[in-house]
Formats: structure tokens, C-alpha cells, sequence
């Protein structure tokens, strides 16, 4: 071989040796702290059936982001948000938390949206030590598992017993209803988990379940169960699950005769809700919330004001509390100055009258943030805040 072959395939030899190692991560790869930039994960519910809540969710943490951005960074250092599409699955939110940390190498994730997609994906995040942030993932489960607290997981909204609480002393002392009929998703373990929580609380306070009927996520069709509500003659129902059925259950209750007031959970919040069911239908229905647009606090106001000049649209319940999420993140990493997630998921933990869009927050030993609830009432199918509870 002459000389300049050999040459030749010196080089290529070197240049393929270089290329495996840079694609095999092979020492070239930045470690976080190293990096230029900081990244963080965003898991969300883009495509499937509650993609209302991601898309919304996410647009709530692009503006903090934005906003972190435009003020220099962290630390110096620019954050990139990189985006997954959970698809609504529990099965691909476990596949789209690890792409976060094992390709894009994410200091934190923020999502997913729904409890049982976060369920999915906490394990994940654990095993690989990096904090995971639910920004309205309400079950109890969430961020404790037998009775320890998850080291790695956290949530910026109040969790299920709460509402199911704050929704049983609606019923008895706004609505002042005693025999109240449940109707839940058997497929759901927070829709399960806030029937039990309402049920104890209710019977608690003297009312009774005059009925409990079931139904299974992508039901189309109520009319036997309610059928079978009706005949017990309920002063109020009970429905705590997602829009997409709650709005058709909303829509055939009134068809088969059920005028009483219809109550539920967070789940409702979407403006899917009032085009599937009908403004007419909404008349006398409540949903519990943590955020109201008509909340004259100053920090909402000023998250509403800056939304609207982002996305020239309204945000809702979602959209503030993904904004909160990344908030309490990004603070933790600049106070902590550190991108380590151990390290991290300890700094998150001191979290502590911290100024975020609903408000102040501050966490107890459970991960979970000390609040409040609103029970919004929809006239003519538009959300009006009805009252604050505060348990």
C-alpha cells in the first residue's frame, strides 16, 4: 500500500474511532454541570384523549421558561425546554420520561398532566435520581408510596382528598343536599380515589350515596346508568372525571330528566366541556378548582395579563399550574446552583413561601404544596367563581 493510502486510512480509522465514541457518549458528552445550557424535560398529553390538559399545561411552563430566558438565564446559563408526547398512555409516558433523560439528558422533568400517566413515569425518574415536577396530577399516591415520600416526585396542585373534601362541604353547606348519587370512572384510579374520599367526607357530614354507578374511560353512552340514578331520585350527583365522558354525562342527564345540581373535580376544567355538553346543559353544575380568572389576587391578575399578551388566549387551571411547576423548578435550581437531581429533589423540598402565579407555596413532608380551592359554577356555559374553601 503506498503511502498516502495508509495515510488515508489512518485517518478514516481515527475519524470512525472518534465518531463511536461521540455517539456512544464515550467521555465527549458534557455532564449537566458542564453544559452551556440547562435542560428540562417536558412529558406531556400533546395527542390522545385529555390532550386539552397537556397542550394547556405546557404553554403555562413555556411562559416561565420564556420568561427566564428574557431575564438572562440561569446562573448564566440559557434554559432549553425539549418536548415529548406521552399520547394520553401510561405506556408512552414511561417511554417518554426515559427519552427525556436517557437522549436529551434533562436535569428534571416537568409533567406528565393526568395522575396515571405521572404513576407511569415516577419510577423511571427515581431510578435514574431525576426530580420529576406533576403540575396537576392530584392522586395521593403520586408522591408517597408506602407511607415514604418519594424523594424524587413532587406536584404543584393540592391533591384528590382535598377536593373530594372541599366538594363534600360544598354539598352540605352551599348546596345543603343530604342524598347525593355518585356516578365514576371504574378505569380511573382518580376518579376511584376521589368517589371514596367524597363518600366518607359526605357521610361524614350526614349525607348518603343514594346510588353509585360506573362507567369506563371513551364511554360513550350513559342513559342506563343514569336511568338507574334517576330512580333514586339524588339531590345532587356526584361525577369526578375527566371532560371528554363528563361532558356527555352532563349532556344525556338533562335528555333523561336530571335537573339536580351536577358537582365534580378538576377533571372538568376544559372548554371542550361546554362545546360537547351545551351551555343550556351546564346550568347548575360545579366543579372544584384551584384557580379562578376572577381571583382579584395580584399574582394571578399578572400571570392572566402576561398569558394573553403570550398566546392571545385564557388561561386556565391548567396553564397556571404548569407555569407554577416550572417556577418552583427553576427556583430551586438557582437557589440550590446546582443541576445534580439529587441535590436538586432536596432543594425543591425547602421550598418555602415561595411567590409563584396562584399565589405563595410551600411544601409539607409529602411533596404536596399547602393551598386552597375554588368551586367554580358555569352559567350559560362560562365558568364563574362561585367561592374559596379552605379546610
Amino acid at each position: 500500500m503506498t503511502s498516502w493510502k495508509k495515510l488515508f486510512c489512518t485517518v478514516c480509522v481515527a475519524a470512525l474511532a472518534t465518531t463511536v465514541l461521540v455517539g456512544c457518549g464515550g467521555g465527549a458528552k458534557k455532564n449537566a454541570a458542564e453544559a452551556d445550557e440547562i435542560v428540562i424535560g417536558a412529558s406531556f398529553e400533546l395527542t390522545g384523549g385529555v390532550a386539552n390538559y397537556g397542550k394547556s399545561t405546557l404553554s403555562g411552563v413555556k411562559m416561565a421558561v420564556d420568561e427566564y430566558n428574557k431575564a438572562g438565564g440561569i446562573n448564566g446559563k440559557k434554559i432549553r425546554l425539549v418536548e415529548s408526547d406521552n399520547k394520553s398512555e401510561p405506556s408512552e409516558a414511561g417511554n417518554s420520561v426515559t427519552k427525556l433523560i436517557n437522549q436529551d439528558h434533562a436535569v428534571a422533568i416537568i409533567g406528565p398532566a393526568t395522575s396515571g400517566c405521572v404513576a407511569a413515569s415516577s419510577q423511571i425518574a427515581t431510578d435514574a435520581k431525576i426530580p420529576l415536577m406533576a403540575p396537576v396530577a392530584t392522586a395521593e399516591n403520586i408522591t408517597v408510596k408506602d407511607g415514604k415520600t418519594k424523594d424524587f416526585i413532587f406536584r404543584a396542585c393540592f391533591i384528590d382528598p382535598f377536593q373530594g373534601q372541599v366538594m363534600a362541604e360544598f354539598a352540605n353547606k352551599t348546596l345543603k343536599v343530604k342524598n347525593v348519587a355518585i356516578l365514576y370512572d371504574a378505569s380511573s384510579e382518580y376518579s376511584k380515589g376521589l368517589t371514596a374520599v367524597f363518600t366518607e367526607n359526605l357521610e361524614k357530614n350526614g349525607g348518603k350515596v343514594v346510588a353509585s354507578e360506573a362507567f369506563l374511560a371513551k364511554d360513550v353512552d350513559f342513559k342506563a346508568a343514569l336511568t338507574k340514578i334517576k330512580a333514586t331520585n339524588p339531590e345532587a350527583i356526584y361525577i369526578p372525571a375527566y371532560y371528554e365522558e363528563v361532558a356527555k354525562i352532563i349532556k344525556q342527564a338533562r335528555e333523561v330528566g336530571l335537573d339536580c345540581p351536577l358537582i365534580g373535580s378538576d377533571g372538568w376544567d376544559s372548554p371542550k366541556l361546554a362545546e360537547i355538553a351545551g351551555a343550556a346543559a351546564l346550568d347548575r353544575t360545579y366543579f372544584c378548582s384551584a384557580y379562578s380568572a376572577q381571583d382579584q389576587e395580584p399574582s394571578v391578575q399578572a400571570f392572566i395579563k402576561n398569558y394573553k399578551a403570550m398566546f392571545n388566549a385564557e388561561p386556565d387551571n391548567f396553564a397556571i399550574h404548569g407555569y407554577d411547576a416550572a417556577i418552583i423548578v427553576l427556583e430551586a435550581i438557582k437557589r440550590g446552583g446546582t443541576t445534580d437531581g439529587t441535590l436538586l429533589a432536596a432543594e425543591m423540598a425547602k421550598t418555602k413561601d415561595l411567590q409563584v402565579a396562584t399565589g405563595k407555596v410551600s411544601y409539607d413532608e409529602k411533596h404536596n404544596p399547602i393551598a386552597s380551592a375554588v368551586v367554580i359554577e358555569l352559567k350559560d356555559g362560562v365558568q364563574t367563581f362561585k367561592e374559596k374553601i379552605s379546610l
